[in-house]
């Protein structure tokens, strides 16, 4: 791997480029907290070859947002299943609104010449 290909992935936000230490550095929460929500199926991280944790950035603003509802009072299970609810609400929504832009670029009158 060069330093281009590595600076490439830099602005890939399914790399997994953090350690489990330093995920649970920057969300502020314990790395117990981050075996949790993996069990919980929430998110899984990829491992490295000698089998640690690596996380993505998309995986962090997930589990920031379990924290979140976790800080709030809601059980952790709870929590896990909101956020996979509103990440696939917005799927969803992505989804249908690429189908309503095509249905309606279908629609639009030619000019016949």
């Amino acid at each position: 791997m060069t330093a281009d290909d590595s600076f490439g992935r830099l602005d890939d936000d399914d790399y997994p480029a953090y350690t489990m230490g330093r995920a649970a550095e920057l969300l502020g929460t314990t790395q117990g907290f981050l075996r949790a929500i993996g069990e919980a199926r929430l998110i899984t991280p990829l491992r490295s070859e000698g089998g640690h944790r690596r996380y993505s950035r998309y995986q962090l603003r997930i589990a920031a947002r379990a924290r979140e509802l976790v800080d709030q009072g809601t059980p952790i299970e709870a929590a896990c299943r909101i956020v996979i609810l509103e990440d696939q609400l917005e799927e969803a929504q992505r989804i249908n609104a690429a189908y309503r832009r095509a249905a309606a670029a279908a629609q639009k009158p030619t000019t016949a010449g």
